[in-house]
């Protein structure tokens, strides 16, 4: 793991240079934001570097923000919010001069959501979302399942010869780059400390929190419910404070990039769908340090491996939305009688792809109930079912439904 993955990320970088004046890198601590940079500005002459987590550097952005900004070429501004003062000098140099490919600025905090943040850059800055590793990033594989599945429809095939094992330990290890190239004893160091950092820091940058305390009960209690749905008012009870207060950090932990919600689907040709999002924890590996459950526990009876598993899934899909060419949306769906389908991928068009992510080997009858129920109510919109399953060849179930091995996911190619 010494030498320097590529990032899906950078493509999508060198492209808004070329015509946009700031590009945001926005993500989690830890994630590669600097790295990617720092690739990304390689071939750049010119570019010039400001390090805010610089005690001196950031002493200077916050005294004198408009010379600290005045620049030619291209200036990368690693930790934005730690100094927001300098988006508003940032708004005039470029308004002023609106050539493309000024700013790179990164943050690993949702910036937008600074309690400070003096005005927004609209019109004028791309944001771009990086993630930990994907699956497909780790093992140089295609990583392009969402353009696939709209493209071939129900024709995906995979065999595979990874089994439900592999699953586990590639969510425990999860895709954080410190934590992929550790043992595992020293993987929970890493979590132990970067979890620390967060809250300790990055948090309270955002807003005041009364008793950390709370914040790492609620994380870990938030782990234990990964990819269920989101009921503040449950929640709250359950951690003691108020729903008030609860949401208030659910959002912290939303703007730090720790959690992240799914939001129900819904179609005006059902009005029972539940509105309730799902939570999932950007890295599964955060979340299985957080229950204190490794592959192996993960694997046993009473384990975790089923919401872990599916919370691993809903998190390479969205990193792959990040970069894939078909634009879409990620859902759950669930009614008021039970039948739910893990994810789903609608386009801009309506079109409709259905995951129903399974930890198990096999594939059950009632597995493809939420498949069959959506495939039903779209009609000619629905593009394909698929269950990801963690055996090991692909099956046919009717109708544009049929199961896939897991790493299907980052394997087939569109």
């Amino acid at each position: 793991m010494s030498e320097v993955i590529p990032r899906r990320a950078q493509a999508l970088v060198d492209e808004a240079l070329g015509d946009t004046r700031v590009v945001l890198v926005n993500g989690a601590r830890q994630a590669g934001k600097s790295t990617l940079t720092r690739l990304a500005t390689a071939d750049r002459t010119g570019t010039t570097v400001r390090l805010l987590d610089d005690p001196t550097v950031l002493r200077a952005a916050q005294d004198d923000p408009a010379s600290f900004v005045d620049h030619s070429g291209l200036m990368v501004i690693d930790e934005i919010q730690l100094a927001p003062e300098l988006l508003r000098p940032i708004k005039l140099k470029v308004d002023l001069d609106p050539r493309p490919g000024q700013f790179i600025l990164t943050g690993s905090s949702r910036v937008l959501a600074l309690r400070t943040l003096p005005d927004a850059l609209p019109g004028r800055m791309e944001i771009i979302e990086l993630w930990p590793f994907s699956q497909g990033e780790l093992g140089r594989e295609p990583d392009d399942f969402v353009d696939a599945a709209f493209r071939h429809g129900d024709t995906l095939d995979r065999s595979s010869s990874l089994r439900r094992r592999d699953y586990l330990e590639r969510a425990v290890a999860g895709g954080f780059p410190e934590a992929v190239r550790r043992t595992p004893r020293r993987r929970a160091a890493f979590f132990d400390s970067y979890l620390s950092t967060l809250i300790e820091r990055d948090v309270l940058e955002l807003s005041s929190i009364e008793r950390r305390g709370d914040m790492f009960k609620l994380l870990t209690l938030l782990a234990g419910r990964a990819a269920h749905l989101l009921v503040p008012g449950t929640l709250a009870g359950q951690v003691g404070l108020s729903r008030s207060t609860l949401v208030r950090y659910l959002e912290l932990l939303s703007s730090v990039f720790l959690i992240k919600s799914v939001p129900a689907w819904s179609t005006n040709l059902t009005q029972r769908a539940v509105g309730t999002s799902k939570l999932a924890l950007v890295d599964t590996g955060v979340a299985c340090h957080l229950i204190g459950q490794d592959a192996a526990r993960l694997g046993e009876p009473g384990g975790a491996a089923g919401q872990i598993v599916e919370n691993f899934v809903l998190m390479e899909l969205a990193r792959q939305l990040t970069w894939a060419e078909q634009r879409a949306s990620l859902f759950h769906f669930r009614t008021k009688d039970g039948v739910e389908v893990d994810g789903v991928l609608q386009t801009p068009d309506g079109r409709v792809v259905g995951i129903e992510v399974k930890a198990g080997a096999s594939v059950r009858t009632e597995d493809l109930r939420g498949l069959r129920h959506l495939a039903r109510l779209l009609g000619d919109r629905f593009v394909a079912g698929y269950v990801l399953y963690t055996g090991q060849q692909t099956l046919s179930f009717g109708d544009r439904i049929r199961a896939l091995p897991l790493d299907a996911l980052w394997t087939v190619s569109p």
